[in-house]
């Protein structure tokens, strides 16, 4: 059976990926996309390729990263307790107090992360955050001898263990990795919809891409492999709509619509980034507002998407990006309102037909 937009969003939000382990989502992508594409193929670092002919040799790549935020053991103590690392940029304040997997090769072990109980910290201690470095999972093991014995070795993934779901019969989502899951049932549902459109004239590629989250690393091999001739990155970007947050450094929210970026760069960060051509950022709000489609303007400092490395690959290519405005992005109740995932939807449909 079919899903729609919002089954794709559970579906994917719910499978486990995290970044340099995408098998998981990278299954539930191909199955969610069959009967939908003309060809596929899938690379050496895992990104999954799905390509529909088009009647023309214009080359429309869409993508969105499968990898999402986790966690690796890297040390197990006498007590049977475990260390671990981050994988992704994670916010130390969001790691303390959550449910964890670790994919062990025997199977699945759950635990809890903790770091050194408030009665033993002093009052300066109590001020500070506690840091990965400082925090452990307890698996329910007395020492070491116990942890092996659950299979836990050093190198093994760790997801975090939560389920996703609407708040209160609303529209609003929240889950432990809608970023990029959510922006995945976009480009999916887009695929759908753009598949048996006889007004497609274009050569259609959907990237599912891996490692972004190690800072974008997937993308820029697949791009260079396809040499799109225009693309469009699907990511959530953060929402300034939130309690503390401040609209002048996010200006999208909520329920606001598709978001249209015009500019990302994360200067502190390798200098990732990307200025969109306004020629592309034109036709984009062109297409909304001829179609009647809800839309956003979008700038963001410290952040980049997929587009960065498509833009590079190969001879280069013109690539922008369709975002979903997302609070709480890089935790593990990421938020996203599935109105706003319907408007990039429209959005990205009817701008690859305009081609």
């Amino acid at each position: 059976m079919v899903k729609n937009l919002r089954e794709l969003l559970a579906c994917f939000d719910n499978a486990i990926g995290v970044s340099g382990h995408e098998a998981e989502i990278a299954a539930k992508l191909k199955e969610e996309m069959e009967g939908f594409y003309d060809d596929w193929f899938e690379d050496a670092l895992g990104n999954q390729i799905f390509f529909r002919k088009g009647k023309k040799d214009t080359k429309v790549l869409l993508a969105a990263h499968m990898d999402e935020l986790g966690f690796m053991v890297s040390f197990i103590e006498s007590d049977g307790t475990v260390r671990f690392i981050p994988i992704g940029l994670h916010d130390d304040r969001m790691a303390i107090n959550q449910d964890l997997t670790i994919h062990a090769a025997s199977g699945d072990v759950h635990g809890v992360t903790s770091g050194r109980p408030t009665d033993y910290l002093n009052e300066d201690e109590k001020t500070k955050i506690t840091k990965i470095d400082d925090l452990f999972i307890d698996v329910g093991a007395s020492n070491k001898h116990d942890a092996d014995g659950l299979g836990i070795k050093i190198g093994d993934f760790i997801s975090i263990n939560r389920s996703g779901y609407f708040l209160n019969g609303s529209t609003v989502y929240t889950g432990k990795s809608v970023d990029d899951r959510s922006g995945l049932a976009v480009m999916t549902e887009a695929m759908h919809r753009l598949y048996s459109d006889s007004a497609c004239n274009a050569c259609v590629y959907a990237l599912g891409s891996v490692q972004e989250e190690l800072g974008i690393r997937g993308a820029g091999t697949a791009a260079h492999r396809i040499r799109p001739d225009v693309a469009l990155a699907i990511d959530v970007t953060l929402a300034g709509d939130a309690p503390g947050a401040e609209p002048r450094h996010a200006q999208v929210k909520l329920g606001g619509g598709a978001a249209v970026k015009f500019f990302d760069w994360a200067p502190n960060s390798a200098f990732i980034g990307n200025a969109v051509p306004k020629r592309l950022t034109d036709a984009l709000i062109k297409t909304a507002e001829e179609n009647n489609i809800k839309y956003q303007r979008e700038v963001l400092m410290d952040a980049g998407t997929d587009a960065w490395a498509i833009s590079l690959a190969g001879d280069g290519a013109m690539a922008g990006a369709v975002s979903i405005p997302s609070r709480y992005i890089h935790s593990a109740v990421g938020t996203v309102d599935l109105n706003d995932m319907e408007a990039c939807v429209e959005l990205i449909v009817q701008f690859v037909k305009s081609l």
